[in-house]
């Protein structure tokens, strides 16, 4: 496509950004504020509060005021109410109190949530998070396939949007003049204008769905898709877990198809937890960044792992920005920049670059922002641009983002990286395709179960191909048809990992033999090999488990130099499917050239070893088995392989 070039003139101490053929200019700048807290932190004198499914009003009104607490909002979203902590309590015990009622389901305190960026002060000139050469998403031959399209509308759910002029105090950021709106809301005045007075929501619009090729300022990732500004942080960049929830669930309920969350706290929140569980399950594209602590554990709410992708971000040499959070629930990273150096020698740190204010919603200019805040809407923009592209479901968008991104550090996912850095043409290229290296390489289980008692299966889901592969691993159960679980899995190229499947019978589960399969399934695609899928038998026994002999071996006896012979039999018991029975007490005679009768306890191998005596001269000596006992075991003698054994000697 098309691009207007751009020339960088330095007038004294103040930079100016011309775009060619616009003949207007805007001043750039670096925020000066800094925002290094995280939480935890909450409301003073506020508790939330979730009842069990089923409680009544009435129910939990009560129990409210047994607790000396008032509602001050009962929220139909989550179903969850906020309560006010009477007077002398604190709101930790409070908490406490309610937890250990039976109705509840979850109490927390309302805890605050924050707005991730870590300014600085240097300048920086230009997009090269995604012009590069370096740390960039790719984004210019990704705008030759899709550049989004208005219905696809992207959340940003954060301090709102410099996107309407209204009343005397703000005004729309020009740069945003041709970007397409969806109707918001204000979750902390709760009114319908979700107008910014803070800056960091305009920024982070701006890197969604900036206005492009509008010959003013800077781009935007997705620039034809639609921004719905949600306003949950207030002008110091706070909000509580409910107005954040509340938000979510606002966003999910009006048609958003992707959620940005720039915003988190280190504690986590179950009443967020749900909203963006609510958000996945009604096929939104839930993005959130990973914490600017620069610590080895991913914030809430993008360490909600099942909902969210948490993204972590990167310089201009694509190494980690020394803020970001790293860890085990990080999926992806974007540049997030890093005022503090110059990489490129431009003579500006190298940060990100968006129109926003600072402290006038009036007044705008082109300010060099760093932190995940920053490195989080390139990932909602590029899923944006993959449902516009007819990318379908959060599983779908999160595989292509996840299986093209830029390899970075140790090879395969790693918790520095995660998956990789964003390149949005790889992902709108991406097709899952055939899929052959896919293998389940083992099974195990135990030989029987005692009807109604639980079975381990361990499955070693095997990656032998040459690149990171995801999978999900089902194991079923026949005759009864029973569907024992499944779990994902990402492997390394050559990795094998072991996957614990817990399989419970039931009293009407049918006695006998049941073959547990496991088989594996490509994430996105087909798997192609004859090795994906491995079978193990489980007996189900009643109360009572059958037994009976399986060999009787007498080759272990001896005669000696003198004459003497010394006969030896070796019993093997076994259980119904053929496993050693331990401890089981065996009971035998002796005929033929020697006789007595004679007893002798199984070991682990379900041996149990019985001799003669010795005895001068040959003959034949024959041991035959009479009984066997073992509690919770029965004897079976129908089922025997043999009964006796004989051994000659000359």
């Amino acid at each position: 496509m098309e691009r207007g070039r751009m020339r960088l003139c330095v007038l004294g101490v103040v930079v100016l950004l011309t775009c060619a053929g616009a003949g207007r200019a805007a001043q750039l700048r670096t925020d000066t504020r800094v925002r290094g807290r995280e939480g935890p932190g909450h409301v003073p004198e506020q508790v939330i509060v979730k009842f069990r499914e089923g409680v009544t009003g009435a129910a939990a009104g009560a129990l409210i005021k047994k607790h000396g607490a008032a509602t001050l909002r009962a929220r139909k979203a989550g179903g969850y109410r906020v309560l006010r902590v009477p007077p002398g309590r604190s709101v930790q015990g409070l908490v406490a109190a309610l937890r250990g009622e039976p109705l509840v389901e979850y109490a927390e305190p309302n805890g605050v949530l924050r707005a991730l960026m870590v300014p600085n002060d240097p300048y920086y000139s230009y997009q090269w998070h995604y012009r590069g050469p370096s740390g960039d998403i790719n984004i210019e031959p990704a705008w030759d396939i899709q550049t989004g399209t208005p219905s696809v509308i992207v959340a940003v759910v954060d301090t709102g949007v410099a996107y309407e002029d209204f009343g005397r105090l703000f005004r729309q950021a020009p740069d945003l003049a041709n970007t397409t709106f969806a109707a918001g809301y204000d979750f902390v005045n709760d009114d319908a204008h979700p107008n910014d007075d803070d800056g960091h929501g305009t920024h982070v619009a701006g890197t969604v769905a900036q206005s492009t090729n509008n010959d003013l300022g800077v781009a935007g990732v997705a620039f034809n898709c639609a921004v719905m500004p949600v306003k949950v942080l207030d002008r110091k960049g706070e909000g509580t877990a409910d107005w954040v929830a509340q938000g979510i669930y606002f966003a999910a309920d009006k048609g958003a198809s992707v959620i940005n969350l720039s915003l988190g706290s280190s504690a986590p929140s179950s009443t967020i937890e749900d909203a963006v569980g609510y958000a996945c399950a009604k096929g939104v594209t839930v993005c959130a960044a990973a914490g600017n602590g620069g610590t080895s554990s991913v914030i809430y709410p993008a360490a909600y792992d099942d909902y969210v992708i948490a993204v972590g971000a990167t310089r201009y040499d694509e190494t980690r920005s020394y803020y970001s959070n790293y860890g085990s629930s990080l999926d992806l990273v974007a540049p997030g920049g890093d005022l503090n150096v110059d990489q490129n020698g431009d003579g500006y740190g190298d940060g990100v670059l968006q129109q926003t204010f600072s402290g006038n919603p009036r007044k705008f200019g082109y300010y060099f922002f760093h932190g995940t805040s920053m490195a989080c809407p390139h990932v909602a923009g590029a899923a944006a641009l993959l449902i516009s592209n007819g990318v379908s479901g959060p599983s779908s968008v999160r595989e292509a983002l996840q299986n093209t991104a830029k390899d970075l550090g140790a090879a395969g996912r790693d918790d520095t990286y995660g998956h990789g850095l964003l390149d949005a043409y790889a992902a709108l290229s991406y097709s899952p395709g055939l899929v052959h290296d896919v293998a389940i390489s083992a099974i195990s289980a135990p030989s029987s179960v005692l009807r109604g008692e639980s079975a381990t299966i361990t499955v070693v889901a095997s990656n032998p191909g040459d690149f990171t592969e995801s999978f999900d691993v089902t194991v079923s159960e026949s005759p009864d048809g029973t569907h024992v679980g499944t779990q994902s899995v990402t492997l390394l190229a050559g990795e094998d990992v072991p996957l614990d499947f817990v399989w419970g019978t039931t009293e009407t589960t049918s006695l006998g033999d049941h073959t547990l399969t496991a088989t594996a399934a490509a994430v996105g695609g087909e798997t192609n090999l004859s090795n994906n899928s491995a079978e193990a038998v489980v007996h189900v026994h009643g109360a009572t488990l059958a037994m009976h002999v399986d060999d009787i071996d007498m080759s272990a006896g001896r005669k000696g130099r003198s004459g003497n012979v010394e006969a030896t039999a070796v019993v093997t018991v076994v259980q119904e499917g053929g496993a050693p029975v331990s401890g089981a007490t065996v009971y035998g005679s002796w005929s033929g050239a020697t006789s007595g009768d004679q007893n002798s306890v199984t070991n682990d191998a379900g041996e149990a070893t019985f001799k003669s005596g010795t005895r001068k001269g040959g003959g034949t000596f024959t041991f035959s088995v009479t009984d066997v006992l073992k509690g919770g075991y029965a004897y079976d003698p129908a089922q025997n392989v043999e009964t006796s054994d004989s051994i000659t000697y000359p």
